[in-house]
This record gives structure tokens, C-alpha cells and sequence, in this order.
């Protein structure tokens, strides 16, 4: 993979139509959020400002008819941290218009085993994610050109076979 001149927050900028995300990770826990994280294990309230500034971001892009979704592949029994990714962070997160669909491997195999946590943005470009193996983000990487076909491959097969997360976390969820 060799990189473009182009960040990740220049994408996130520049973005017409959607944003796609997909997550593989079970722990994200050293990735921003720290203090929140923490004091869900500590079973203290979600802050009534948990996720602010994500949310305000996420309503002046849907807010302009512009698609946020992601993907997360995942297996049960589910982490302290997925619990409380998706409990807090999903649930507040829909709030400012992002959607999510969970694709469950606890029974089936991974279709996208080995594939890295990304950012698609109008199938046009890729930012792949890069975490250490303790969930600590370790930067993005936007692809080239000729590298987008085979990441939107891997979004369209998340989507085919994941689920609304509401109807998921109606199911399994805390």
C-alpha cells in the first residue's frame, strides 16, 4: 500500500455523498473515549455530552442529505468494550443521523477475515485504520486510486450480510 497526499480528515471534509466504516475490532478501548470507557466499567451514567462533537459533526453531514453507516464484525459473547461501544456509543451516535449494521460471526465463518478496519468515502476513496493489537490507533493510511474497487467489495459484502443494529442489539444486546 502506498499512501496518497490526501489525510483522512481531508476525506471526512471533502465527502459528497457517504461515508462507510468498517470496524473488525472487539477493543478500541486505548482510542479516544478513555474516560468514557472508564466510567462505563465503573457503571457510573452516560455524560449527557458523551459524543458531542461527533454527533454535531455527524447532523451537519446528514443534516446536508449525506450518508454515515458502518459495519462492525463481531462474535459473542461480547467485550466490556463492545458493550459499552455499542450501548453508549451506537445508540448516542444514531442520535445525529449515523446508521449501523452488525455482522455477527459467532456462528458462521468471517467473510472479511483479515480485512483492515477502514473508511470508504463515496467509492471513490479508502483511508485504512492501523491499531496496535491493544486497540490503540496508530493513524490512517488513504489508499490510491487503483485500491478503492477491492475496498468497496468489502463494504458491499459487510452490508449484504449484517444486520440493523437495532434489530441485533434487540436480540443480544445489554
Amino acid at each position: 500500500m502506498t499512501g496518497s497526499s490526501k489525510t483522512l480528515g481531508d476525506l471526512f471534509g471533502s465527502f459528497q455523498r457517504e461515508a462507510f466504516r468498517l470496524e473488525t475490532l472487539d477493543d478500541y478501548s486505548k482510542s479516544g473515549n478513555v474516560d468514557a470507557y472508564h466510567a462505563y466499567l465503573a457503571g457510573e451514567p452516560q455524560p449527557e455530552d458523551y459524543n458531542a462533537g461527533w454527533v454535531e459533526e455527524l447532523r451537519s453531514h446528514t443534516g446536508n442529505g449525506k450518508r454515515i453507516y458502518r459495519v462492525h464484525v463481531l462474535s459473542r459473547p461480547l467485550t466490556d468494550y463492545l458493550l459499552f461501544e455499542l450501548g453508549w456509543g451506537y445508540r448516542k451516535n444514531m442520535t445525529g443521523g449515523e446508521e449501523f449494521f452488525i455482522l455477527d460471526v459467532t456462528e458462521e465463518p468471517n467473510p472479511l477475515a483479515g480485512v483492515p478496519d477502514f473508511w470508504c468515502f463515496d467509492s471513490e476513496s479508502v483511508a485504512v485504520m492501523n491499531y496496535d493489537g491493544a486497540g490503540k490507533y496508530l493513524g490512517s493510511e488513504v489508499l490510491e486510486p487503483e485500491q478503492v474497487a477491492e475496498f468497496t467489495r468489502y463494504r458491499d459484502t459487510a452490508l449484504a450480510q449484517a444486520e440493523p443494529f437495532t434489530e441485533w442489539w434487540d436480540k443480544y444486546g445489554a
